[in-house]
């Protein structure tokens, strides 16, 4: 597979899977649970995805393990939501930091805007 249709797939999983544990979870576990980042690897059978987890180390275990305990019923919605020919399997991971990857793109943006600047001046 591509990588343009990767990244494709990638983010469609992860809108799909916001969509199902933001909105029509009933597990009260994954309420404080927002997915980060999805990456599906390029034969496109695993898909590791990243969540950020609100709340205490015991909530945050208790949330991870109730993902852990969805992710057949979850991977099963994907595949009557997405037209693909195969559905990846689902692995969670913790993510600790999950505004570091955007502080990162907006830190690298000012430092090329600012060097712009600096070559216009000389």
């Amino acid at each position: 597979m591509d990588e343009h249709r990767t990244q494709r797939i990638s983010e469609a999983v992860r809108e799909e899977l916001a969509e199902i544990i933001g909105f029509e979870s009933a597990d009260p576990r994954l309420l404080a649970v927002d997915v980060t980042e999805v990456r599906v690897t390029p034969d496109g059978h695993h898909a590791h995805i990243r969540v950020a987890i609100r709340g205490d180390e015991r909530q945050q275990a208790q949330s991870l393990a109730a993902l852990d305990h969805a992710r057949h019923y979850l991977r099963h919605e994907l595949a009557s939501r997405l037209s693909l020919r195969h559905v990846p399997e689902l692995h969670f991971e913790h993510d600790r930091y999950p505004d570091a990857d955007n502080r990162i793109e907006f830190l690298l943006k000012r430092a090329k805007k600012s060097r712009g600047q600096g070559q216009n001046q000389s």
